[in-house]
């Protein structure tokens, strides 16, 4: 697992960001963060980390976001936090019934290439905008793509916040509302980062 801290000016408090499958900062470089540091992490093709998880101490608040696949892997990590806020994400995401369906997700690493990441990238939005350039490695996508599917969450972690996007077209919308039993609060696509401006709209 990789990280990269985003903001980091001293501040006392922190916004710890898990990102999606396959993704790196471009998808929220837009967001002012204000007065909070941020850290993400990202490329899940292991949960091995050069990371000294006790900086995080030195914070006087903690708060997590995390999106997409994003959500069941932050839950794997022993960290306190003050909120934490899941978006298009649960705790089962490949899942028939609460995630992506397995055979789609199967079909989809058996098949993915260059014009299949394309083509993620673009079904993540659910109007016509400038597509995120992610600088990741084809091969580290698909290698993480397999290793997510390892992978089970933490279920005794608690979300205190979720998002979930009426035209998700990566976790079926449907899915994830009978995964928490919410119903939609974002107008969007699976991802909805454009729709915020700053950090502290997402806590």
């Amino acid at each position: 697992m990789e990280y990269k801290w985003l903001n980091k000016k001293q501040n006392k408090k922190l916004i710890v960001f898990f990102n999606g499958w396959g993704m790196d900062e471009s998808v929220v470089s837009h967001l002012n963060p204000g007065d909070y540091d941020v850290l993400m992490f990202y490329d899940y093709n292991t949960l091995n980390t050069d990371f000294n998880f006790s900086l995080m101490n030195e914070y006087e608040k903690r708060y997590l976001v995390s999106w997409s696949m994003g959500a069941m892997t932050a839950t794997l990590f022993n960290i306190d936090y003050d909120s934490s806020t899941a978006v298009n994400g649960t705790l089962s995401p490949i899942d028939n019934s609460y995630g992506i369906p397995e055979k789609i997700y199967d079909l989809t690493l058996k098949g993915f290439s260059e014009k299949g990441a394309q083509r993620f990238i673009k079904n993540m939005f659910d109007t016509e905008c400038e597509l995120p350039e992610v600088k990741r490695d084809f091969e580290n996508r698909k290698s993480e793509l397999a290793a997510l599917k390892e992978y089970k969450a933490n279920e005794n972690f608690k979300y205190t916040k979720v998002f979930i996007s009426d035209n998700d077209k990566i976790i079926p919308t449907k899915n994830q509302t009978a995964f928490w039993g919410k119903e939609p609060n974002l107008k969007s696509g699976h991802c909805p980062f454009l729709l915020f401006k700053n950090w502290e709209e997402l806590l």
